[in-house]
């Protein structure tokens, strides 16, 4: 029996000896295995920061040479529309008569341009240790923010001769103002910025921080800009620079320079002619005009303003926009993408209400939908935007075309049919999860649902599936019920998403 405990006693030491070995065994792994990984991320990270470096200096050189003069090139004028046709009223002694279903054709189909993902730096960029963290404060759109600057980042420039701003944009990256391009990438991801919002963000960063547009400010902006991995062109006229930004979108109205069969539209420029440095950068990117999501700015609300259906007078409702994202959608410049003319209005039905705007209408819209089939619920939005919304001209109003995102169809106190489609289509997407699509007709825009319920009316067939006419200028039509004379043979359909 001692025999046998010895016997235990022994077998446990082996035991808890192994076990003791194994474990400074797999400690001793551990701690190479992390010495190792170590050893990659730094040699990682000084291969991304030497490939940069290269990147800068071979720019830099480039820049030393003789900048080219181009002209200006005419921007190409908004497509001109057949004479807008007014709200026409529901005729009454049609408002008891059955819909029945009628087959309507269309011309073609314009698909839907998904956004790119936004450019990023050629290669990461890490933060540079400093033993204080100094902020430069600046606003954006009545948003604070910050950014890593210091007084010892500001810079001169004696001229813009090519040596001199090669030199600078050298000494900008040195590695000084990584910690800056950073902070600048972080805001347009927790802004939720988008291409045209992060150029104005830079451009006011760096004014404010140069207390004013001079030549240090754009090329800081020039500078932020292409690290961010944007493709741009820097111009000079005399002793001023110009940044000068590439988009694949056709903006119009908009002067522009052609610079290797692409072109530039300046930011803050309206000269004739321009040198322009022709240096291009690794993997840079156009920029995009497609807006999307929120952009994030501070809250600023507008007054409240009260829309009632007259249909449904349940539906009554102040709206409270953020002033902040109007005055932004105020600097957006209209364009087009692949030469289509109907993505504009694409782009405009396809970016979000703000979070503002939302609580304040789809928590009072919920409620009066409640329990409706969607028939009933389409019918009612339809008659809320045909009837609470005022109608006016465009000339009228601003002296040319200028389509409204949702937001500023429920800012503003005049809005025609575009306005109201694209404000039809966001909350029939957003409060029923119903697909829509834009109907663009010579002189008219409408919009028509695709129900997962059998419903009657005129329809068009896209795609296989079957979406049914909902016109939110034909004042008092129900769902199904077409705008007298409009030309389908000519109708194009928008998908949106």
């Amino acid at each position: 029996m001692q025999k046998n405990i010895w016997v235990i006693i022994l077998i446990f030491c082996a035991a808890v000896f192994s076990e003791v070995a194994a474990q400074n065994s797999f400690e001793d792994f551990k701690k190479k295995a992390e010495s190792n990984f170590n050893s990659f991320k730094v040699s990682k990270e000084k291969e991304f920061e030497d490939f940069r470096k290269k990147a800068n200096e071979d720019y830099a050189a480039l820049m030393k040479k003789a900048w080219k003069e181009f002209e200006r090139l005419r921007g190409v004028p908004r497509p001109k529309e057949d004479k807008p046709i007014p709200p026409i009223l529901y005729p009454e002694e049609d408002k008891n008569k059955p819909i029945k279903d009628n087959p309507k054709p269309f011309d073609e189909i314009i698909p839907v341009v998904k956004p790119d993902p936004q450019p990023q730096p050629i290669a990461p960029i890490e933060d540079k240790p400093t033993p204080v963290d100094v902020y430069f404060a600046f606003r954006f759109f009545g948003t604070d923010l910050k950014v890593r600057l210091e007084d010892n980042h500001r810079f001169k420039l004696q001229d813009c001769k090519e040596k001199n701003v090669a030199k600078a944009w050298e000494m900008m990256s040195s590695g000084r103002y990584d910690n800056v391009i950073t902070d600048c990438l972080a805001i347009r991801s927790r802004n939720h910025l988008c291409d045209w919002a992060y150029l104005l963000m830079l451009r006011d960063l760096s004014s404010a921080f140069f207390e004013g547009h001079g030549n240090e400010s754009t090329l800081l902006t020039a500078f932020l800009y292409c690290q961010s991995g944007y493709k741009m062109r820097l111009g000079s006229s005399g002793n001023r620079l110009y940044l000068l930004y590439a988009s694949k979108h056709l903006i119009y109205d908009k002067s522009y320079w052609l610079v290797d069969g692409e072109k530039y539209y300046p930011l803050d420029c309206d000269l004739k002619q321009l040198y322009i440095c022709g240096a291009t950068y690794p993997k840079e990117k156009s920029l995009s005009l497609q807006v999307g999501t929120d952009q994030l700015f501070a809250m600023r609300s507008s007054e409240k303003r009260v829309l009632q259906s007259r249909r449904f007078p349940s539906m009554k409702i102040a709206v409270e926009t953020n002033s902040n994202l109007i005055d932004f959608f105020d600097t957006y410049p209209t364009s087009m993408i692949n030469d289509d003319f109907g993505t504009r209005w694409c782009m405009y039905a396809n970016t979000t209400l703000s979070q503002q705007a939302r609580s304040s209408l789809y928590p009072a819209l919920e409620k009066v939908l409640e329990g409706k089939s969607q028939v009933d619920a389409v019918n009612m939005l339809l008659n809320f935007v045909q009837t609470a919304f005022v109608y006016e001209y465009d000339d009228k109003v601003w002296g040319y075309d200028r389509a409204f995102f949702a937001e500023e169809t429920l800012f503003y106190p005049y809005c025609d049919c575009e306005d109201r489609s694209i404000l039809f289509s966001r909350l029939v997407r957003d409060l029923l999860g119903l697909k829509v699509v834009l109907i663009y007709y010579p002189g008219h825009l409408a919009t028509a649902v695709r129900f997962s319920e059998n419903v009657t009316g005129d329809y068009l067939s896209v795609n296989t599936s079957r979406y049914v006419i909902c016109d939110p200028t034909y004042i008092g039509a129900p769902v199904g019920r077409t705008m007298p004379n409009m030309d389908n043979g000519n109708a194009k359909v928008i998908l949106l998403e």
